[in-house]
């Protein structure tokens, strides 16, 4: 249980080396296999089945056993109160830097949760469907600061959480279209009480709360488990420009796409028009918004500059 503490705070969580955390996979099954996997991974991640089991089947089993213990939990007070125990979802938060592998993760992870006899129901939602429209941002000036907390329509995310929660039978959030870089208009996704709920996003660690000063309310609190997935900031421009220039050669090409305009780019312009974006806006909401939630985890990734993660960090009860 030896590993690099990236926190530099070893009294909060406990380390893994890759091998150790490995090792606690014990005996749970591989149920995914390779088609699966090419159907779930993201553009340029190039993450296998052995990475799967070495990192994700270990957190499927602690997650399994977290979601017991809490739904023993529920019923325990609800016998207490002499009620019937809600069906109450278990929420998992995702986050981490634009291209550090988040959707993938979130969707790997969904995967293998659904294969859990006890919990076969696994909704995923992002938080790319709570951010303000394109006017509305346009109207404010803040087009360029999309995926910065301001840019998030805060309460409405709090109040589809707060229903989920709540047990309602159905819970509707917006969608959003990244080739056309904004909300669809009249489309919505729908969780009808599941067993669990990922959602995933950059900034769902934020600590900028809504409600009055005195009692504010923040979309962690209503988290059951949070993972961040964390990278040295060079290896995740590195991944960004990498996608970027995947982008140009697909989606970008697309008549549709918002950003069209980058589609006929040289390799040399591509490059240099990604690590300007880097530069100007996603590197800084990492530095400035979202590296600095990662100790409010419940579990930390680190990833290396090939996409493998190296160690896992897990916060002590």
């Amino acid at each position: 249980m030896t590993a690099p503490d990236p926190l530099g705070t070893n009294e909060r969580y406990l380390h893994f080396a890759r091998p150790d955390w490995a090792a606690l996979r014990a005996s749970t099954p591989l149920t995914l296999e390779q088609a699966d996997l090419d159907e779930l991974r993201g553009i340029n991640e190039r993450i296998d089945l052995d990475e799967v089991a070495a990192v994700y089947l270990p957190l499927t089993r602690l997650l399994n056993l977290y979601v017991a213990a809490t739904q023993n939990l529920h019923k325990a007070s609800a016998a207490f109160l002499g009620t019937l125990a809600p069906k109450v979802p278990y929420v998992i938060g995702v986050a981490g830097s634009v291209a550090v592998g988040k959707s993938t993760f979130a969707r790997i992870l969904q995967a293998l949760l659904a294969r859990w006899p006890d919990h076969p129901k696994v909704d995923l939602v992002t938080t790319d469907g709570f951010l303000h429209p394109n006017h509305v941002l346009e109207e404010r000036g803040i087009m360029n600061r999309k995926g910065f907390p301001e840019s998030y329509d805060t309460r409405r995310l709090l109040q589809f959480l707060r229903e989920v929660k709540s047990g309602a039978a159905e819970v509707s959030a917006p969608v959003y279209s990244h080739v056309v870089y904004d909300i669809v208009d009249g489309e919505e996704v729908t969780v009808r009480q599941p067993d669990i709920l990922i959602l995933e996003g950059l900034n769902v660690l934020q600590v900028g709360g809504t409600g009055d000063a005195a009692n504010p309310e923040f979309v962690s609190d209503y988290f059951d488990f949070s993972i961040y997935i964390d990278a040295e900031e060079s290896d995740i421009e590195a991944f960004y420009v990498q996608r970027f220039l995947t982008l140009c050669e697909t989606v970008f090409q697309n008549p549709d796409s918002f950003f069209q305009h980058y589609a006929h780019l040289t390799r040399d312009e591509a490059i240099e028009t990604a690590r300007f974006i880097w530069r100007e806006i996603n590197g800084k909401n990492l530095r400035e918004n979202i590296a600095p939630t990662k100790g409010r985890a419940g579990l930390l990734l680190r990833k290396g500059p090939d996409h493998r993660v190296t160690d896992v960090s897990l916060r002590r009860l």
